[in-house]
């Protein structure tokens, strides 16, 4: 078995397509209207509408209403990236900080009000 993707539901493909091609810096593929997927070494974060879990019914994931997951990317230098995103950024939740365990951490919300880390390992 293979980890492939995270699937983000929302009401705006294109808004959280945009803002995901930033953050990877990789261009998302859009195989139809209602579907994105942003590509990296490791996996994906596939972006889906709403439209595509309705046979669901009541018991769709329901857009932004995520507590429980933060979405993770491993990076070179924390600092630099958020540097650069910063921007970009309206919700930071935690500015580049070392973290008791010993990663350097950035968290941010994407536009849905999803969690987004960013972190580097300790080098050694």
């Amino acid at each position: 078995m293979d980890f492939t993707s995270i699937r983000i539901i929302t009401d705006d493909v294109d808004r959280l397509a945009r803002f995901y091609e930033t953050v990877t810096g990789a261009q998302a593929t859009r195989p139809a209207p209602v579907f994105a997927e942003v590509r990296t070494a490791a996996g994906a974060v596939a972006i889906g509408s709403t439209a595509t879990v309705a046979m669901l019914g009541d018991r769709a994931p329901r857009a932004g209403g995520n507590d429980s997951v933060i979405i993770e990317f491993l990076v070179a230098d924390v600092d630099s990236e958020f540097a650069r995103l910063r921007g970009s950024l309206d919700d930071i939740v935690l500015e580049p900080t070392t973290m008791p365990w010993g990663n350097r951490s950035a968290l941010f919300r994407d536009p849905d009000g999803n969690l987004v880390n960013l972190f580097s390992r300790p080098a050694g």
